[in-house]
């Protein structure tokens, strides 16, 4: 029976109620995955160490099919299907730990970039098709998010998908679309996990 393993973030800094924590506990009651699927969830503490180390464990333990992060990317105005997680760190804001990482890896001795293994042209397709504003990002950031993102990719086994999705604040977009949003990409990648081949790059 294949697993799909979604995580949120817990709060952090002037977000008290992180709205991707709100998106993965609602989908995890609202989702109606296929019935072979088993759906695995857990909010992460917005913490380099902590957050990386145990999504990693939570591959391990579930071995899941399908790995789904989720975080908050307050200063954007559409839900981001990130294509890059980097090893780096760079942390304008202290972790809920204290820790400020500054021009450090997410692992060492690791390669620079990681790509998703999510199909998220096809699922950007799906998203925008429900109307819900969203689109592809190359840069998951230099913060927690792109620490767990990094991670989980380099924890799972070839042929698993995994990836990220970056959601705004909920006063943009509501946790209600977010829900919608990664329940379609996540019924995007268990009906076909290949992506489709179109255009997706930018000029800028």
């Amino acid at each position: 029976m294949p697993t799909v393993l979604v995580t949120g973030f817990g709060p952090f800094s002037d977000h008290a109620d992180n709205p991707s924590a709100l998106a993965v506990d609602a989908l995890a009651r609202e989702w109606s995955p296929p019935d072979d699927v088993t759906v695995v969830t857990e909010t992460l503490p917005v913490s380099f160490a902590r957050a990386t180390e145990r999504v990693a464990a939570l591959v391990v333990e579930h071995r899941p099919a399908v790995v789904l992060g989720v975080g908050l990317a307050a200063g954007r105005d559409r839900i981001s299907l990130e294509r890059v997680a980097l090893n780096l760190l760079d942390a304008r804001i202290p972790d809920v730990d204290g820790a400020q990482p500054v021009d450090v890896p997410v692992l060492p001795g690791e390669p620079l970039a990681r790509l998703t293994t999510l199909p998220v042209k096809a699922a950007l397709a799906a998203v925008r098709a429900a109307g819900l504003p969203a689109e592809l990002s190359l840069s998951a950031g230099t913060y927690v998010c792109n620490a767990v993102m990094y991670a989980a990719l380099a924890a799972v086994p070839d042929g698993v998908s995994a990836g990220f999705v970056h959601v705004p604040a909920a006063d943009v977009v509501p946790v209600a679309d977010v829900v919608t949003a990664l329940g379609l990409v996540l019924d995007t990648v268990l009906a076909d996990p290949v992506d489709v081949v179109v255009p997706g790059g930018r000029e800028d």
